[in-house]
């Protein structure tokens, strides 16, 4: 049994905005969420800027018994769930509950915590520390508190694949609904990364750039991290019409591929895979593709095999596609990202606004797309796909299509 899935709920926090309106608004505006960072022990590091949701206060929305369990990852993943089910309008029975669950992804859960802990122990020389430490930081923290908060008792767990954890994410939640094994599922992505240790770690890396985000532009000096979280209502389409949801679009498809190559070195072969895979599931052509929101991280080799995979994949079409990379408003959230991004390809699908690629300033000829350079655009968009390419090689694509 194959069954056609609806998103009937979107909730988000970002550095762009504290809720889907704000962050939506973000988007079309094409504002910058990128500034310098407010951490400890900024001044010792050498990457000083990211994506942080400086307004965002655990402590406005939370009592003092939720934050001694909360993480800030978690506290935006209630967040962004909140909204989601308020913007849904869902409401189950206890039978409902049963067929209903949850599926977040995260890369890097507990940082807060993590950050925190370490620094007491190792630091200040303390012997003990708080004695929710493990539920704060296990990477199944946010998934497990959204599920209790609605009381969802059905098929429930976190996906961790590094950049493409929230697509992943998404995917099975998509394929639980169309399977028939559920019929609704609250899924998507949260990340909050921005602290001093796992900052100095990706400067390791070499990819972090140390002025701005720049996707696909000739001068492009590479990513820039970002926090946040984004949650959608899937929900079997027939039940979101009988009780009238408003259906922000529709999932249609999803692809996965391993490039089974290099731990951090992208691979052509395996983001077209991907992307074909997606539209083969979506039984979609290259042709109707309206738009892809793109992994677009800004690195010199990301952005180039991407761009290379689109062309590979879309052929002919790729030449009348709208591509953008929101990354280079809102950062790269990491485990967020794809559902940060998922929530961008909704906004194309039930505006018809394409978000814009920020910081655009000179072409590339390696990334010869419409790559939608600095300003929104207007369009009609009947389907879209949205990349995520992740460290390790492990790729998710999600196939949309238009509500309308």
């Amino acid at each position: 049994m194959s069954r056609r899935v609806a998103v009937t709920g979107v909730g988000v926090v970002s550095a762009l905005g504290l809720d889907r309106p704000a962050h939506l608004e973000a988007l079309r505006e094409g504002r910058n969420g990128v500034s310098a960072l407010e951490i400890t022990d900024v001044e010792r590091l050498s990457v000083r800027i990211g994506a942080q949701a400086k307004a965002f206060d655990g402590a406005v929305r939370f009592d003092r018994q939720e934050l001694s369990l909360f993480d800030r990852t978690t506290q935006m993943a209630l967040t962004a769930a909140a909204e989601a089910v308020a913007d849904s309008r869902l409401e189950l029975s206890d039978e409902e509950a049963l067929r209903a669950g949850v599926v977040m992804g995260t890369a890097l859960n507990g940082m807060e915590t993590v950050d925190a802990n370490y620094r007491a122990v190792f630091q200040d020389g303390k012997n003990r520390i708080h004695p929710f430490v493990v539920p704060r930081l296990m990477t199944n923290a946010g998934t497990s508190q959204i599920s209790m908060s609605y009381g969802l008792r059905g098929p429930s767990w976190t996906v961790s694949t590094a950049c493409s954890s929230s697509n992943h994410a998404i995917g099975q939640a998509f394929q639980m609904v169309r399977s028939g094994v559920s019929d609704v599922m609250l899924t998507g992505g949260a990340e909050a990364p921005l602290f001093f240790g796992v900052i100095k770690a990706w400067e390791g890396l070499r990819v972090m750039s140390r002025e701005a985000c720049r996707p696909f532009s000739k001068n492009r000096s590479g990513m820039v991290q970002g926090e946040g979280a984004a949650v959608l209502v899937l929900e079997e389409m027939g039940r979101a019409k009988a009780r009238g949801a408003r259906i922000w679009g529709e999932i249609a498809g999803f692809g996965m591929s391993a490039d089974a190559l290099d731990i951090v070195t992208p691979s052509l072969d395996g983001a077209a895979r991907a992307m074909r895979a997606a539209l083969n599931d979506a039984e979609m052509t290259p042709e109707e593709v309206d738009y892809i929101n793109a992994h677009g991280t800004a690195t010199a080799a990301n952005d180039r095999t991407e761009c290379a995979a689109i062309r590979e994949v879309l052929g002919a079409a790729a030449g009348r596609l709208s591509v953008s990379s929101t990354k280079s408003m809102h950062g790269h959230c990491i485990g967020a990202a794809g559902a940060l991004e998922a929530a961008a390809v909704l906004m194309a699908l039930d505006e018809g606004v394409i978000p814009p690629t920020i910081n655009y300033e000179e072409p590339d000829p390696a990334c010869a797309l419409d790559v939608t350079p600095c300003t929104a655009r207007e369009r009609v968009v009947r389907a879209a796909l949205s990349n995520s390419f992740a460290f390790g090689g492990l790729n998710a694509v999600l196939a949309f299509r238009s509500a309308a």
